[in-house]
C-alpha cells in the first residue's frame, strides 16, 4: 500500500507538509507508526525544520544519525539552504549516482540540482520515479521555471490518471493554471481558497496562493484583505511580505518598510535579488546617457 494514499499511515503528515503547515508536521506524534514508515516520517519532520529555517539543528541531527540515503539527502538540502552550495552539490551528485531509485534522493537531490542550475540532471533523476507524486510536483516546477507550461501541463495530466484526488496533484495543477491564465486563474483560486479558509488546512502558503490568484483576477482589495490579515498572524513569513510588496506596487503604495523587513529576514529572497538586478540594469542603461542642458 502506498503510505501516502488515503488509506496510508502517512497521509496526515504528508498533507500537512504540502499545505505548508510545517510546525504541525514537527509536532505530529509519529511514534505509533509502523517501522517501515518511521524513516519517511522523520524525513518529513526534518524537511519541515529546513523550511522553517532550522537548518543548523537539522544538520546536527543528520550528522549524528545513521548514514542512510534519505538522511543524507536531507543533509544535502540543508547544506543548500545554508549556502554551502559546493558541499550540497557534491553530496547530491553522489547520492543521485548511487541511489537513483530512492524517492527521497530523487526529490531532495533533484531540488539541489535544480537550485544550482542543473535542470537536465535534475529531470533525469526525477524521471526514474515510480509513482512518486513529490517527484511529479518537482518536475512540474522545473518545467514552469523553464517557461515550458506545455510540458508542465502534460506532466499534471499524466499524474491525474493515477492520482486524481491527491492534494499535491491539485496544487500542481493550480501552479500550471496560474501560468496558463484565463479561466484557469479562477480554478486555481478555488483550490487555494478551500485550503486557506479551513483552520485545519490553512497556512501562509495557501493564503499566498489565494492572494496571487486574486491579483491575477484583478481583485486587488480582496488580495489586500487576505494578505493583511495573514501578516498579522504570521508577521515574519517572507512569502507573505514579498507578495504584499508586489500588491503595494500594483496599488501605488509605498514598499520601503516591507522591503527592509524582507531584507532583514531573508536577504537572498528572489524578489530582492530581482529588484537589485533590475536596479543595476537601469543604472547601466542610464550611465550611457549624459544630461544635456540647453542655454
Amino acid at each position: 500500500m502506498d503510505p501516502f494514499s488515503a488509506e496510508g499511515e502517512l497521509i496526515n503528515i504528508h498533507n500537512a507538509f504540502h499545505q505548508g503547515q510545517y510546525q504541525e508536521v514537527i509536532d505530529l506524534e509519529t511514534s505509533a507508526l509502523s517501522p517501515e514508515n518511521q524513516l519517511p516520517a522523520r524525513t518529513l519532520k526534518l524537511r519541515a525544520r529546513v523550511a522553517l529555517g532550522q537548518t543548523d539543528q537539522v544538520l546536527s541531527d543528520v550528522n549524528s544519525e545513521e548514514d542512510t540515503p534519505d538522511l543524507s539527502a536531507v543533509k544535502a538540502l540543508a547544506q543548500q539552504t545554508t549556502g554551502d552550495a559546493d558541499s550540497a552539490l557534491k553530496l547530491a551528485q553522489d547520492l543521485a549516482e548511487n541511489y537513483p531509485d530512492n524517492g527521497t534522493v530523487q526529490v531532495l537531490c533533484g531540488t539541489v540540482l535544480q537550485a544550482q542550475g542543473q535542470s537536465e540532471d535534475a529531470l533525469a533523476l526525477l524521471a526514474k520515479h515510480q509513482g512518486n507524486l513529490e517527484a511529479v510536483a518537482l518536475i512540474v516546477q522545473i518545467h514552469l521555471q523553464q517557461n515550458r507550461a506545455d510540458l508542465a501541463l502534460k506532466e499534471v495530466q499524466a499524474a491525474k490518471r493515477w492520482a486524481q484526488d491527491s492534494l499535491l496533484v491539485n496544487i500542481a495543477e493550480s501552479w500550471v493554471g496560474m501560468r496558463i491564465g484565463g479561466e484557469k486563474y479562477q480554478s486555481a483560486f478555488y483550490v487555494y481558497e478551500e485550503l486557506a479558509s479551513a483552520p485545519s488546512t490553512s497556512a501562509p502558503l495557501s493564503i499566498v496562493g489565494q492572494a496571487v490568484a486574486e491579483l491575477h483576477l484583478g481583485r486587488l482589495p480582496e488580495a489586500e484583505a487576505a494578505l493583511s490579515t495573514a501578516l498579522e498572524t504570521y508577521p515574519d513569513e517572507v512569502e507573505l511580505i514579498a507578495n504584499t510588496i508586489v500588491l503595494n506596487v500594483l496599488g501605488g503604495k509605498p514598499t520601503e518598510d516591507l522591503e527592509s523587513r524582507l531584507q532583514q529576514l531573508q536577504p537572498s529572497h528572489a524578489l530582492l535579488t530581482d529588484i537589485q538586478e533590475k536596479s543595476e540594469f537601469f543604472d547601466t542603461a542610464a550611465a550611457k546617457y549624459s544630461p544635456r542642458v540647453s542655454s
